[in-house]
């Protein structure tokens, strides 16, 4: 994946030029990664379809080479879409701007469920210990107006909001680098959960996160922390929302 010029991307669509007349310095997919990136995409969205939301935070990659190889709805992933993935999951992510360390170094890595535990009416969960016990706590301490929005995610999920955010931003690897962590880089893998406030939706994905009282209240607590700050070393967009498990 090398620095593109605006004839190139111009030639693969419209959407990447728009793009490049903006950020010239960033690095973009090819045709030929962009095409393969679709056709992932599609394909992670009907793992998630075929074996259920909850599930999907949790599933494997040799499982979900498993589920896509035996349900034609979804439809095995082709020699070249694997080694995408693998390119994707291995390598070095400081050329896009993220600097964040690798918490993951299996792209295989299993979270059993005896591991874990599912939060009601979230379709997430998070694993037992220290990350339970800050969760249960901030509850108590913040009040129900707090809401998890996102907890445990293996490789495959985390390779899936990647991809997806990839796509949105039209083959940007750059610009979607800053926005999510990529697969094997995410502490949600290993820890970390993400809150909001009850009906905020989206909102509580964005910096307006910061402005609320359930993000007053969470910034006097000593056991927690803020994994992303504005102008962290990791390269990442400010995520008040984020909970740093420590």
């Amino acid at each position: 994946m090398n620095r593109r010029n605006f004839l190139a991307c111009a030639a693969i669509t419209p959407l990447f030029a728009n793009e490049m007349i903006q950020d010239t310095d960033d690095i973009y997919l090819s045709k030929e990664e962009w095409e393969l990136l679709v056709s992932i995409n599609a394909r992670l969205k009907r793992v998630k379809r075929q074996i259920g939301f909850g599930n999907f935070n949790l599933v494997s990659y040799n499982d979900t080479l498993f589920y896509a190889r035996n349900y034609h709805k979804i439809g095995a992933f082709t020699k070249k879409e694997i080694a995408f993935i693998d390119k994707l999951f291995n390598e070095d992510q400081n050329q896009y701007g993220f600097y964040g360390p690798k918490t993951c170094f299996d792209i295989n890595n299993k979270v059993s469920r005896k591991e874990v535990k599912k939060i009601p009416r979230t379709g997430h969960y998070i694993f037992k210990g220290k990350p339970l016990e800050d969760y249960e706590n901030l509850i108590k301490d913040v009040g129900d107006t707090l809401i998890l929005t996102s907890g445990v995610r293996n490789v495959v999920k985390q390779l899936s909001l990647y991809v997806n955010k990839i796509y949105n931003c039209g083959g940007n690897m750059t610009k979607a680098s800053i926005s999510i962590a990529p697969p094997g880089y995410s502490y949600h893998t290993v820890s970390d959960f993400d809150v909001g406030r009850k009906g905020w939706g989206y909102k509580n994905f964005t910096a307006d996160f910061a402005s609320t009282y359930e993000f007053s209240k969470m910034r006097k607590l000593d056991y927690i922390g803020m994994r992303y700050k504005k102008d962290n070393s990791d390269g990442v967009r400010f995520e008040p929302w984020h909970v740093e498990v420590i």
